[in-house]
C-alpha cells in the first residue's frame, strides 16, 4: 500500500510547476518576467495577488542548472531565469537578451503569470512567444524568435524580430514615440477610436491598411504611408520587412 501511495504521489506531482511565487503589488507597480528560452503568458488575476509559475523542460541539459531569481525594488518585482554562464549576475543586470555559453544549454523555462488590475506587466524573452491577454494595466512584450500579442485596457509596447506583433490597447497616455515592429511577420495594432497621432508605417514585402481617416503628409504608396490621425499628436511607428501592417480602430 505504501508503494502504491508513493506512486500516486509521484504521478500527482509530475505536472507540478518547478517554481511558484505570489505577492501583492500596489496599483502602478510592475511585475517583470525575463527569460531566455521559453515563452511567457500573462492573464488577469482573480484577486489582488500576482501569481507566477514556471515550468522547466529540456532534452539534454539538467533543468536544475537554470535558477529562477526574484528581486524586489521600488518599481515592483522582477523574476528572471538565470543560466549557468550568467550565475554571477542579478535580475537587475539580466537583460533577457544575453548570449553566452548558455546557448548550449537547452533548458526552456515557460512562465505563466496572473496580473491583477492596475498592475503593469513586462515580459521579455529571446526564444519564445510573449502573450498578454485581457490585462488591465500597462503591458510590454519583447522577444526575438516568437510572436508577441498584447491585449490591455492600458498602454502597450511590443516588438520581435521573427514573428507577428498583435496589439490591442485601450489608452494612449504620455508624449513619447510609440514603436511596434518586427522583421519577419505582420504588425497588427488596434488603437482607441479617439487616437490622435502622427503615423509612419512601412514594409518591404507586404501591404498596408488603416481603419482611421489619414491626413497624408508626403507620399503615400502601397508599402509606406506617413500622415496624421485625429489631428496628430505623439509619433506612432509601425515597421516590418516581410509582412503586412494593419492599423485598426477600436471601440
Amino acid at each position: 500500500m505504501l508503494v502504491l501511495h508513493l506512486l500516486s504521489l509521484a504521478a500527482a506531482l509530475q505536472g507540478s510547476p518547478d517554481f511558484r511565487w505570489h505577492g501583492v503589488l500596489a496599483v502602478g507597480k510592475t511585475i517583470e518576467i525575463r527569460g531566455i528560452n521559453g515563452g511567457i503568458s500573462a492573464t488577469p488575476a482573480g484577486g489582488r495577488e500576482v501569481e507566477v509559475e514556471a515550468t522547466k523542460h529540456a532534452k539534454r541539459s539538467d533543468p536544475a542548472s537554470v535558477e529562477i531569481r526574484v528581486v524586489s525594488d521600488g518599481n515592483g518585482v522582477t523574476i528572471c531565469a538565470v543560466y549557468p554562464s550568467d550565475d554571477r549576475i542579478g535580475c537587475d543586470e539580466h537583460t533577457g537578451r544575453r548570449r553566452g555559453s548558455h546557448d548550449n544549454n537547452d533548458v526552456a523555462v515557460e512562465f505563466v503569470v496572473k496580473v491583477p488590475a492596475g498592475v503593469n506587466f513586462v515580459g521579455q524573452t529571446v526564444n519564445g512567444s510573449v502573450t498578454a491577454s485581457d490585462l488591465r494595466g500597462d503591458a510590454e512584450a519583447t522577444t526575438v524568435n516568437g510572436g508577441v500579442s498584447v491585449t490591455t485596457t492600458g498602454m502597450a509596447r511590443a516588438t520581435t524580430v521573427n514573428g507577428d506583433v498583435r496589439v490591442v490597447m485601450g489608452r494612449l497616455d504620455g508624449t513619447g514615440s510609440m514603436e511596434f515592429g518586427t522583421v519577419n511577420g505582420d504588425v497588427d495594432v488596434t488603437l482607441p477610436a479617439s487616437a490622435a497621432m502622427n503615423v509612419h508605417a512601412s514594409t518591404t514585402n507586404g501591404g498596408l491598411h488603416t481603419d482611421f481617416p489619414l491626413t497624408i503628409s508626403g507620399r503615400f504608396g502601397p508599402r509606406s504611408m506617413r500622415g496624421t490621425i485625429g489631428g496628430g499628436g505623439r509619433s506612432l511607428d509601425l515597421t516590418t520587412v516581410n509582412g503586412s501592417i494593419n492599423l485598426r480602430r477600436g471601440s
